[in-house]
């Protein structure tokens, strides 16, 4: 089982760097921290290389809010990982490591109410 070195940022916390195995079970596990059952995960790319991995309901089971990102706040624990652009996770490079423990170094102070409030759903029409 092969195992990646990412950069893991928790609510209230400064960003660290932790190596996790590269599969489904544990992927689901690392993101569930705090939540009452195992979570859903969800990719949000950053870039060609670059990707956050997190719960998909973070909002919805009342994770606590950890960081914005753009126009959206991140809940519960979430990782910075590398991506092959196949739709491989991969170890985040020392250059992205920097980068992103500059990123989110800060944490951040968010209510409940700002997260529920970026909460969305889109209908489309066939």
């Amino acid at each position: 089982m092969k195992e990646i070195t990412v950069l893991k940022v928790a609510p209230m916390c400064a960003p660290e760097v932790v190596t996790l195995k590269n599969d489904l079970r544990s992927l689901q596990e690392a993101v569930s921290i705090g939540a009452p059952s195992v979570g859903l995960i969800e990719i949000v790319n950053l870039d060609p290389k670059t990707a956050i991995l997190c719960n998909e309901e973070g909002k919805l089971i009342g994770l606590q809010p950890n960081r914005h990102l753009g126009c959206d706040v991140l809940c519960g624990v979430f990782y910075v990982v590398g991506q092959d652009g196949k739709g491989n996770l991969t170890s985040l490079s020392p250059k992205g490591i920097e980068r992103f423990q500059k990123t989110f170094a800060v944490p951040e102070i968010i209510d409940a109410e700002e997260a529920e409030a970026t909460l969305m759903a889109m209908f489309y029409s066939l």
